[in-house]
């Protein structure tokens, strides 16, 4: 049985391998960090790779390889959206290769120093101006491929809108600007309006294309939640910029009004979710590899407590007002980009890497082991960074107590953090081990509902 239709589709699974490897990495500078705080290092290990060095890498770390997903996922799903190849080939290698050459740049250069110090953009000028080409080949192969296709479709054209945004949001974190307010008003724009505006229409899209494959769910079902989905990045994933602006004096309202729609973005692939898992119930249609849907449950879940509910109470105003830039932030950022993001680049890669190495059904204990002590561990996680959170706010901002006096009293859960951390990157390892190794199931495969495109529109 043939498991893709298009032979350009192959081109996706490099991205994949190298999201994976820099997922190590993150997850690996992630407990560096954490034993930064939970321990006294020596001064001269701290001269030679500072606490700032690894920020720069785990988080920086943590873009290329999401970044990498998406464009890997983009390209897998396009071909059968479309009826055709993709546009070029060529360029979805070429578009790699500068991606890959500037992020891994980045990273050999942070160890040296080589920084423009703005928090979360460290990149440098130059590196930025090739991962903006990079964007631009991607743009381009997309959109000449959508424009080619023999049919039209709301996945595509909505797939093309978030990609293009996500490109030029990028635009505005590359300058600085003299006033400080304003560079971190602008700075806003690629933080939050990346990760809570174009990387949600991203999310929608594919996880609407791998639904419909997965489920054999009418298209009509969840193509509507892509319409909600715009609706709901028009009216709050901008206004929820808003919850950021807390101290560069933007007027007060922006705060209540931010803080309560941003809480409301994950809803749509909620609800997306929901509605397939009705229609599959009442179908009864069996799923080929039960893992992938653990893995469309799991998003849609992490997605609506991490990135949903722990933000909305997070960024109410008179609660943020204390806890701004506290750990509880960092409790709420692992669980919101672990549940919306990094869940929806693994459900990408345990759809497609299968059908890539031409497997139908895979044997997946490895997989289930994987996706059960990487959840459990990060909701733990949480847990404790928010615990740590709490006790930071109540010690600095209610008591006055200074920051390194506080920090004592929460060395202790840190070393729990590195713990849980160390479990966490033994789940990450079974993922990626049983994705470089999937193997055949014994058992035979159930045949796949071919979703075929909409009509033209």
């Amino acid at each position: 049985m043939k498991t893709i239709e298009f032979e350009s589709q192959r081109v996706s699974l490099w991205y994949f391998r190298l999201a994976l490897v820099l997922f190590i990495l993150q997850v690996i500078m992630g407990l560096w960090l954490s034993i930064n705080y939970a321990f006294t290092l020596p001064q001269e290990l701290v001269n030679v790779f500072p606490f700032s060095t690894a920020r720069e890498i785990h988080t920086n770390t943590l873009v290329a390889w999401m970044l990498l997903g998406f464009m890997g996922g983009t390209y897998y799903i396009l071909p059968p959206e479309c009826d055709r190849e993709l546009y070029s080939t060529k360029i979805a290698y070429l578009q790699l290769i500068i991606f890959v050459a500037a992020a891994v740049t980045a990273v050999i250069g942070f160890l040296f120093g080589w920084t423009r110090g703005k928090p979360l953009l460290e990149i440098p000028f130059p590196l930025n101006a090739l991962i903006v080409v990079a964007a631009l080949l991607f743009i381009a192969n997309v959109a000449m491929t959508i424009i080619k296709a023999k049919v039209k479709t709301a996945l595509q054209w909505m797939l093309l809108g978030g990609v293009t945004f996500l490109a030029l949001m990028y635009l505005f974190g590359m300058p600085f600007y003299r006033n400080l307010n304003t560079d971190y008003y602008y700075w806003w724009w690629v933080i939050h309006l990346w990760v809570e505006g174009a990387w949600e229409i991203v999310t929608a899209s594919i996880m609407a294309y791998i639904i419909m494959r997965v489920t054999g769910v009418e298209r009509k079902v969840v193509e509507k939640w892509l319409y909600v989905e715009t609706g709901l990045f028009l009216f709050t994933g901008i206004v929820g910029t808003g919850h950021h602006y807390y101290w560069i004096g933007a007027p007060d309202y922006w705060l209540w009004w931010g803080g309560i729609f941003s809480a409301l973005e994950p809803l749509p692939i909620v609800l997306m979710v929901v509605d397939t898992w009705m229609h599959v119930r009442e179908r009864k249609n069996p799923i080929v590899n039960p893992l992938t849907w653990y893995y469309i449950v799991g998003l849609a879940i992490y997605h609506l407590v991490g990135a949903g509910l722990w933000g909305f109470m997070h960024t109410l105003p008179p609660i943020n007002r204390y806890t701004h830039g506290s750990q509880i932030t960092v409790s709420h950022g692992h669980l919101a980009f672990f549940g919306a993001y990094a869940l929806l680049n693994l459900t990408i890669f345990y759809f497609a890497m299968p059908r890539l190495k031409g497997i139908t059904k895979y044997h997946d204990t490895a997989g289930r082991w994987g996706f059960w002590i990487t959840t459990i561990a990060m909701f733990v996680l949480g847990l404790v960074f928010g615990i740590a959170g709490i006790l930071q706010t109540y010690l600095e901002r209610f008591l006055d107590i200074g920051y390194s006096t506080a920090q004592q009293t929460m060395m202790f859960w840190f070393r729990v953090a590195f713990g849980v951390g160390l479990v966490f990157l033994g789940g990450v390892l079974t993922t990626i081990w049983h994705l470089f190794t999937l193997k055949p199931s014994d058992k035979p495969a159930l045949e796949e509902v071919v979703v075929p495109p909409a009509a033209n529109i």
